[in-house]
């Protein structure tokens, strides 16, 4: 290792080797020391990789309406043609003292044409309202989908947090096991109690502290699977504050990004009606064509020359109110395809608020007995102590009264973090954050 350094101080330069410490300790400073459920959404949101997708989906609408922008400036084109025909028009009347001479069979032209719309039935303005609306329901889609992401964070948080239960809970039980380890141990010097007595309550000892082993290397896996959602890392002595419990739970509707999408998706479909009903109108510019060739307008005028056309251009296809009513038909079966969506996703988020609250209901009840079970038997482990202490009851006795009481807290432990869980499920399900 001494090795290892000398060679490294000798590739890198002193001033290189304290910035690089300098880094370090700028990386351990950036790692968490406390940690709420609200922070770690808000952070697993900027760092989760499909956040991206909403700039690109603001670049791609703001390129297409400034694109659609374009088409109220004037529209140049130019075209060209050289043509050979097999007659042209001819003048046989003879007239004294004149000679017309007929243009040639072939013919060229070179023709520049400005086109300026006037009216265009607000065809460009619906278009970018569509790519603005079009934009809109992207964008919540991405929404919904870092939503989904706020189910995951809580299951590693809370996850996170029933383990550090279960940690403090090991430490009282291995408490418990060193009292009575210490007082069978005076007694096994006074000639009072057994060798064995006191070997079981080592073992039950060093089993509590395989568990609390165990618990800690499960703790330090979630946190590494949360750091890579928050994309830094998450120390291992990280406190994670206790999420705040709700009282009570009034469903007042549902906030899902889900609701907002059924709603951009709607407005959508009624930018396409007003779509067709625009580009079925009749459209007029002003336009000026500008071009060279022979003939030019004087078709007498067998001679390359220049020349422009200027006025008013009226167009109205209407083909397109042939299609008109079917078209708007398809909007609306569309407009309805989501209204059905809406009512059966509405259907599926009230049928698990109802569960939720069921299971809300559930745990509060749970608690309670909890809390009277523990009360009770934590009145038997004292008891079993002093019992212990004046060797009226053996140590295996007093062992399955401490793990009684083990068992009664760690199902108040698993109850208060189930509660807490349906909580937040009540919350995420109904959009209220």
């Amino acid at each position: 290792m001494q090795v290892l350094t000398i060679w490294l101080n000798k590739l890198v330069k002193p001033g290189a080797c304290v910035f690089a410490l300098l880094a370090t300790f700028s990386i351990q400073a950036q790692q968490l020391t406390h940690l709420t459920l609200e922070q770690a959404n808000e952070l697993a949101r900027k760092n989760y990789p499909l956040i991206k997708q909403k700039d690109l989906v603001k670049q791609t609408a703001d390129l297409n309406i400034e694109n659609l922008q374009k088409g109220f400036l004037p529209q140049f084109s130019i075209s060209g043609q050289a043509t050979y025909q097999s007659d042209v028009t001819k003048i046989d009347v003879p007239i004294p003292g004149f000679k017309i001479d007929p243009p040639g069979k072939d013919q060229y032209k070179i023709l520049a044409d400005v086109n300026q719309v006037i009216y265009d039935g607000g065809y460009i303005k619906k278009q970018q309202e569509m790519q603005q609306l079009n934009a809109a329901v992207e964008d919540q889609k991405v929404e919904v989908e870092l939503y989904r992401l706020r189910e995951r964070i809580d299951q590693l948080y809370l996850g996170a947090l029933y383990l550090d239960a279960q940690i403090k809970q090991a430490a009282l039980v291995k408490a418990d096991l060193q009292t009575g380890i210490n007082k069978v141990e005076a007694q096994v010097q006074n000639g009072v109690a057994f060798r064995s007595n006191l070997n079981l309550l080592k073992a039950e000892y060093l089993k509590a502290n395989q568990r609390a082993v165990e618990l800690n290397a499960s703790r330090k896996g979630m946190l590494e699977a949360l750091g890579l959602f928050l994309g830094q890392p998450v120390d291992n002595n990280v406190v994670l504050e206790m999420p705040p419990a709700q009282a009570t739970i009034l469903q007042t509707g549902i906030s899902r990004p889900e609701m907002k999408l059924y709603g951009y998706q709607n407005k959508l479909l009624s930018q396409q009606t007003k779509m067709i009903k625009a580009k079925n109108l009749p459209r007029a510019s002003l336009f000026v064509q500008g071009g060279y060739g022979r003939p030019a307008l004087n078709l007498l005028k067998n001679q390359f020359d220049f020349y422009y056309i200027g006025g008013l251009r009226f167009n109205w296809s209407l083909g397109g109110l042939y299609t008109k009513k079917k078209e708007n038909q398809l909007v609306e079966i569309s407009k309805r395809s989501v209204d059905i969506q809406q009512e059966l996703f509405l259907l599926n988020t009230n049928t698990q608020l109802k569960q939720q609250q069921a299971e809300i209901d559930k745990y509060n009840e749970l608690i309670a007995g909890d809390n009277e079970i523990i009360h009770l038997r934590n009145e038997v482990t004292t008891a079993a102590k002093a019992q212990l202490e004046n060797a009226v009851i053996t140590a295996n006795d007093y062992l399955q009264q401490v793990n009684a009481e083990d068992q009664a807290r760690q199902s108040l432990i698993t109850h208060q973090l189930q509660l807490l869980q349906a909580q937040i499920n009540y919350q995420t399900i109904s959009g209220k954050q």
